[in-house]
C-alpha cells in the first residue's frame, strides 16, 4: 500500500519509516550478510542491522501504544527518542552499533535537544531540520568510532548528509537527495577499501544504510524507491568493474593503495585479528567513558562507543574478553554482555577467500553475570546474559546459536527454568540445519564443569556425553536473600533472611551470609568431593570467599577450591562441588 506523502517529518513519519526500514532490511538481510567482509568476514552484518532496527521499531510502537485510540498522538520528540533508545539498547555488532548512533544523532536534532534546541518544533520538522539531522547523524557516528575508515558506512552516511545539504527543499527532496548520495557513495566503496575491492563487493554496512534511507524516501514521499543497490559496484561508478568466474577483482587495483591498506584495514578485517567480539550496555558518566575508550582502544580494535546521558553501548574486538568486561565494571555498571568468538575469513592480500565457513563445533551458554560471561567467553563459548528477572527468550538463544556459526552446537541453559525455552531454541536451530545438543545444566557451576571437559576434536556424541557427565557429577547450590515471607522446605523464611539452596531446594535459613554459606558447603561435602567452585556476586561480603577457602583447606583434605567473580549475577554466591 502506498504511503501518504509527508511534506513535514512528524511522529507518524518516524513510525512509518521504522516499519519500512525493518521490512527493507529483512528483505536484504541475506544479501548483506553474504557481502560482509569488513571489519570481520563473519557474515552477520545484515542480521545485526535488522535486529538493531527491530529494537528501534519496537520502542516506537510502544510509544504509540501508550496513547489511547482517538487521543493525541505522541510528539515527534517522543517518537525519535524512543527510536534512538530502542536502537541503543538493542544494537548488535559493529554495524548495528554505528546504526544506533546514526539514529541517535538524528534524534538529537529532531527532538530539539543539544545545540539544535530551536531547530525542530515539538510536533514536526521541515526540510532544513531533516538536513541538519542527517548531518548530525553522520558526524556523531564518525566520532563514536575510535579509528574511522573510509569506504565504510561512515563514508556512505557522510555522503548522504552532504547530498542532502546541497539539495535544499522540503523533506521529500532532502530524503531523495540523501538516498541518491548514499547510493553513489556505496558504489564507490570498493575503490576506497582494498578488502572490498578484492572481494568484488560493496560495503555491507553501507548497503544496509542505503536500504534504511530508501525506506525514509518512501516514508516521506509515499513512493517506494525503484532501484535497489546490488552487491557489486554500480555500473558507471568510479572504478566500477565486473567480477565473475575467472575474473580477479584485484587485477586492476592500485598496488600502492593496497599496500597502505594492508597494515590497517586488512588487519582490522580479521586476518589474524582479535579472537572475541565484546558488546555490553554500560551505565557510566562521561568522564568514566572517556577513560574506558582509551583502555579498550589499547586492548583491541573495532572500538565503537555510542550513547550518552549516562547510558552507552560499547563494542570492541579483543583477545582478552575478560579484560574488556572488567574495564566496563571499573567504568560503571555493564550489563547485557555478549561475548562472541570471531571468525577471521578475510584472505591476505593477493589471495581470495570466500565468506567464512562455519566452525565444526561451538558452545552456547546462558550466564547470570558479567564476570561469568567473561569466563565463558575466554573458554570459547558464545554467551547470552540472563539478567535477574529477565530470562532470555528462545529467540535470543536461537540468535546466539546462529552467531556461534558452527555446524554443531552444545547448548548450556544453566538454569532449570530455562529447560523448555532452550529446548524450543534447539528445535528451531535444528530446522536450520544445525546439529544441536542440549545439556540440561541447572546452574552456571554445572556449565563450568561441562565446559572444562569440552574437547572439539572428539566426536560430537562423545563430547556431549563427557560434558553431560561432568555437569551431572557437579552438585550445585546458591546463597540468596529472601525477598518476602515464604514457606520453604526448610521452614518459614522472612524478607531479608539469607537462604541456602542445594540442588534447587531451600536447605538452610540464616541471618549471616558467610555462616549460611559455610553450612551449605559442609552439607555438600559430607558426601565427598574433590573440587569446590565458588562464584562470588558483587553484593556478597568481601571476605566470604577467603573464609570458605580456609574452611575447605582446614577441614577437608585433598579438596581444592577455585574462585570466580560473577559480577551482578542475582545470587550472592554460587557453589559447585565435583
Amino acid at each position: 500500500m502506498a504511503q501518504v506523502p509527508q511534506t513535514f517529518f512528524d511522529a507518524l513519519a518516524v513510525r512509518t519509516w521504522c516499519s519500512l526500514a525493518l521490512r527493507a532490511l529483512g528483505g536484504a538481510r541475506e544479501e548483506i550478510d553474504a557481502i560482509n567482509v569488513y571489519p570481520v568476514a563473519d557474515g552477520d552484518t545484515g542480521t545485526n542491522l535488522y535486529l538493531t532496527l527491530e529494537s528501534a521499531a519496537t520502542a516506537v510502537e510502544a510509544v504509540f501504544a501508550g496513547y489511547e485510540t482517538g487521543r493525541a498522538e505522541p510528539s515527534l520528540a517522543d517518537a525519535v527518542r524512543a527510536m534512538a533508545h530502542g536502537a541503543l539498547i538493542g544494537a548488535r555488532g559493529n554495524s548495528g552499533t554505528i546504526l544506533a548512533q546514526l539514529l541517535r544523532g538524528m534524534a538529537q536534532v529532531l527532538a530539539g535537544t543539544g545545540e539544535a534546541s530551536s531547530a525542530a518544533s515539538d510536533s514536526r520538522a521541515d526540510g532544513p531540520v531533516l538536513r541538519l539531522a542527517l548531518r548530525r547523524a553522520a558526524d556523531s557516528a564518525r566520532q563514536a568510532v575510535a579509528h574511522p575508515v573510509e569506504g565504510t558506512v561512515l563514508t556512505v552516511a557522510s555522503a548522504a548528509a552532504h547530498a542532502a545539504e546541497e539539495a535544499g527543499g522540503d523533506c521529500r527532496t532532502v530524503a531523495r537527495a540523501a538516498y541518491e548520495g548514499a547510493r553513489t557513495a556505496l558504489a564507490a566503496t570498493p575503490d576506497q577499501l582494498g578488502v572490498l575491492r578484492r572481494a568484488g563487493v560493496v560495503d555491507a554496512g553501507g548497503r544496509g544504510l542505503v536500504a534504511v534511507l530508501g525506506a525514509l524516501v518512501e516514508a516521506v514521499t509515499g513512493e517506494a524507491v525503484r532501484e535497489r543497490p546490488g552487491c557489486a559496484p554500480a555500473a558507471g561508478a568510479a572504478g566500477a568493474r565486473e567480477t565473475g568466474p575467472g575474473t580477479d577483482p584485484a587485477s586492476d587495483a592500485d598496488p600502492a593503495l593496497d599496500a597502505t591498506e594492508t597494515a590497517g584495514a586488512d588487519a582490522a578485517s580479521g586476518a589474524g585479528g582479535p579472537a572475541f567480539e565484546v558488546i555490553y550496555l554500560l551505565e557510566a558518566d562521561d568522564a568514566a567513558v572517556a577513560r574506558l575508550r582509551d583502555r579498550l582502544d589499547a586492548l583491541g580494535d573495532c572500538l565503537v562507543v555510542v550513547g550518552g546521558d549516562g547510558l552507552w553501548n560499547v563494542h570492541v574486538h579483543v583477545d582478552d574478553a575478560g579484560a574488556a568486561v572488567e574495564a566496563g565494571v571499573e567504568a560503571g555498571r555493564p550489563y547485557r554482555i555478549r561475548i562472541t568468538p570471531l571468525g577471521h575469513g578475510e584472505a591476505p592480500p593477493g589471495r581470495e577467500r570466500p565468506s567464512r565457513a562455519p566452525a565444526q563445533r561451538a558452545v552456547v551458554a546462558v550466564v547470570p553475570g558479567e564476570g561469568l560471561a567473561g569466563l565463558y567467553g575466554e573458554a570459547g563459548a558464545t554467551t547470552v546474559l540472563a539478567r535477574p528477572g529477565e530470562p532470555p527468550a528462545s529467540g535470543e538463544l536461537v540468535q546466539a546459536v546462529r552467531r556461534a556459526h558452527a555446524r554443531e552446537v552444545v547448548l548450556l541453559p544453566n538454569d532449570a527454568e530455562l529447560r523448555h525455552t532452550a529446548a524450543a531454541a534447539a528445535e528451531q536451530a535444528r530446522t536450520e540445519g544445525i546439529r544441536v545438543a542440549l545439556i540440561p545444566t541447572r546452574s552456571a557451576v554445572q556449565g563450568i564443569a561441562a565446559l572444562a571437559v569440552h574437547e572439539p576434536r572428539r566426536r560430537f556424541d562423545e563430547d556431549v556425553v563427557q560434558m553431560t557427565s561432568a555437569a551431572g557429577a557437579t552438585r550445585y547450590a546458591e546463597v540468596v536473600v529472601a525477598e518476602r515471607q515464604s514457606w520453604t522446605t526448610a521452614g518459614i523464611c522472612q524478607a531479608g533472611d539469607v537462604l541456602g539452596l542445594i540442588d534447587g531446594d531451600v536447605a538452610v535459613i540464616g541471618t549471616d551470609v558467610t555462616a549460611t554459606a559455610r553450612t551449605v558447603l559442609d552439607r555438600m561435602l559430607q558426601s565427598g568431593g574433590e573440587l569446590v567452585t565458588l562464584v562470588v556476586g558483587d553484593e556478597a561480603p568481601d571476605t566470604v570467599a577467603a573464609r570458605l577457602e580456609t574452611r575447605v583447606r582446614e577441614s577437608y583434605l585433598a579438596v581444592d577450591t577455585v574462585v570466580y567473580h560473577g559480577g551482578r549475577q542475582g545470587a550472592l554466591l554460587l557453589i559447585g562441588v565435583e
